[in-house]
């Protein structure tokens, strides 16, 4: 089944797996770091980042060397688009949460706005290369868009509420991103 993949293909599977075990890592970390009660702390969990941060590091590659295939007239749009989209909107996301709605700026403000970019681009060049029918795609953009606003309003709630529900409001966004890198990978695989 894989080897009928293309290699561009094959590499962004790769890093949809990457990302998974990403979002994996960081949300155990969540899970320990920031427990209302007996939270673990230091190094007992923050080694958890480091595998996040690798495994991020590899998704990140993986996907973006299987957009970079020759899509020349196939692909829905130009991926700049996607681009600079993603960097006007972190730039307004981040002047508007910080200035007017007096949020701290976090990582997690372009973890959100670069996971959405580097998603609507692979699903793009999925389509380019078959693998998602005109429709399909649109549908699983309309997804990510979805599960990136959820994961804004995760980000602006945080800092308003308590241990318990912000510990929750902490991992939707991990496990949001998790789920649509599965979804996207079964899929293609089907």
């Amino acid at each position: 089944m894989l080897s009928s993949l293309t290699i561009e293909v094959r590499r962004m599977l790769a890093g949809n797996f990457f990302l998974i075990g990403c979002c994996g890592f960081y949300l155990a970390w969540w899970l320990l770091a920031f427990k209302p009660t007996g939270a673990v702390k230091g190094i007992k969990s923050g080694w958890l980042l480091l595998p996040a941060l690798i495994l991020g590091v590899m998704a990140i590659v993986q996907i973006i060397r299987g957009c970079g295939g020759d899509f020349a007239g196939k692909l829905l749009f130009a991926q700049r688009y996607a681009i600079f989209a993603g960097i006007a909107a972190y730039v307004i996301l981040l002047g508007v949460t910080y200035k007017l709605l007096n949020r701290p700026v976090t990582t997690e403000l372009l973890l959100i706005v670069g996971w959405c970019v580097l998603t609507v681009c692979e699903l793009n060049a999925l389509y380019a290369l078959g693998c998602f029918t005109k429709s399909g795609t649109v549908g699983a953009i309309v997804l990510v868009l979805i599960a990136a606003a959820i994961s804004l309003v995760c980000y602006l709630l945080y800092y308003s509420l308590d241990a318990q529900s912000g510990y929750i409001d902490g991992m939707a966004p991990l496990i949001l991103a998790g789920l649509i890198m599965a979804g996207i990978s079964v899929k293609v695989l089907m």
